[in-house]
């Protein structure tokens, strides 16, 4: 069995102004994961995305976190450093399709249906590897952690439960809040994100 939590990053200007962008966290998030570092779960190995955020994120927490690509955000491809507003007012119908079909990537870069393979291939990869032990106790729970952007939490959902592709959207991710999934047996089970102690203004 393993048991993966999946931490948002902290905030920045460009997650407050839907911008697809990255940058590291802004200091009064960086403040808010250093107070949060404590509230962690017990876990044997640590994952972070390659983005600034994340990244700085899993620095302030205190992990030493293995930078994984595989986990890396969805590709925005020419949107990437415009924010919604901006592109909507640009090109409305571009936005509409890419919010309405998971198959659409009106940007140049990645579906939605490719972002939610790709972490589902990950997540599924860490089902089927072995749970550490030390003989000759027996083999145990696995425990990730994985500091990750909101759009990977939603697909990461979405594969896990075996949502609609379209539910992506209508799931929300507050910053520094921790989901949490259980993998055995050919399936997930889900505990809902709750914000990490000491993480609040």
């Amino acid at each position: 069995m393993v048991r993966i939590t999946l931490v948002a990053p902290a905030v920045n200007a460009a997650l407050r102004q839907v911008r697809f962008d990255d940058a590291p966290p802004d200091a009064a998030g960086s403040r808010r994961a250093a107070a949060a570092a404590a509230a962690l779960p017990h876990h044997d190995m640590a994952f972070t995305a390659p983005s600034e955020r994340c990244r700085g994120t899993a620095a302030a927490l205190g992990l030493d976190a293995a930078v994984t690509p595989e986990l890396r955000d969805l590709d925005m491809g020419r949107w990437r450093g415009r924010s919604l507003d901006e592109v909507g007012q640009e090109a409305p119908e571009e936005v509409a399709g890419w919010l309405s079909d998971p198959a659409a990537a009106p940007h140049g870069g990645e579906t939605l249906l490719e972002l939610v393979e790709r972490i589902g291939a990950w997540l599924d990869a860490r089902r089927e590897e072995p749970a550490p032990a030390t003989p000759p106790a027996p083999a145990r729970t696995a425990r990730l952690l994985a500091v990750v952007e909101p759009a990977v939490v939603r697909a990461a959902l979405v594969h896990a439960l075996g949502l609609p592709a379209p539910t992506f959207w209508r799931l929300d991710v507050a910053p520094l809040t921790a989901t949490e999934l259980s993998g055995r047996a050919g399936r997930w089970n889900l505990r809902c994100g709750h914000p990490l102690a000491g993480s609040a203004q």
